[in-house]
């Protein structure tokens, strides 16, 4: 498991650092494969925040909480996640998945135009992103969009073995793009 500990607006100390990666390490019992995490902890005026980024196997976790304290903060957003990654494994559990074979995955290319050169007739790439898309059914790729914080989630439906992406709408919803 890798953890990378950031501090802001405070001084660094190696008693919280190593606090941080004590509670971070104890979520790797509920998560397979190779860990990476990102935790931020600020400091403004009365205000300790700490933040913290989760990458396992593909699934992106999120938390953040602000309280009076450093420590915690910590505790807190170490209870969310836990509650998260437990919710998110349970779900697994009920669809009674089965394991993936592997070699599955494909690997996709997204190019993002400038909005301004739309009209021309030569559009530029602004961005490109190159992304794996994950065998899932539609209802575990809504649960991955919903414990990212991310605006949509490209995948591979289990079922149709077709290029499906799912976006969050404004609504708080999500939608979902099924090419025929």
């Amino acid at each position: 498991m890798q953890i990378q500990v950031t501090f802001r607006h405070v001084e660094a100390s190696e008693a919280v650092k190593e606090y941080a990666r004590d509670k971070v390490g104890k979520l790797q019992k509920y998560l397979d494969g190779p860990v990476e995490a990102a935790v931020t902890l600020s400091v403004e005026k009365h205000r300790h925040e700490a933040d913290v980024n989760l990458i396992a196997s593909g699934m992106k976790i999120h938390g953040r909480e602000t309280t009076g304290d450093l420590y915690s903060a910590i505790d807190l957003v170490m209870d969310k996640l836990e509650k998260q990654i437990r919710r998110y494994r349970d779900k697994l559990k009920d669809v009674g998945r089965r394991s993936r074979k592997i070699g599955a995955e494909q690997a996709i290319k997204v190019d993002i135009f400038e909005a301004e050169s739309l009209p021309e007739e030569n559009p530029r790439v602004i961005m490109s992103k190159s992304l794996t898309a994950k065998p899932m059914d539609a209802d575990e790729a809504a649960m991955q969009l919903d414990l990212a914080e991310d605006d949509f989630l490209v995948f591979i439906n289990e079922r149709t073995k077709v290029l499906n992406v799912i976006y969050r709408r404004a609504d708080g919803n999500f939608g979902l793009i099924e090419p025929q």
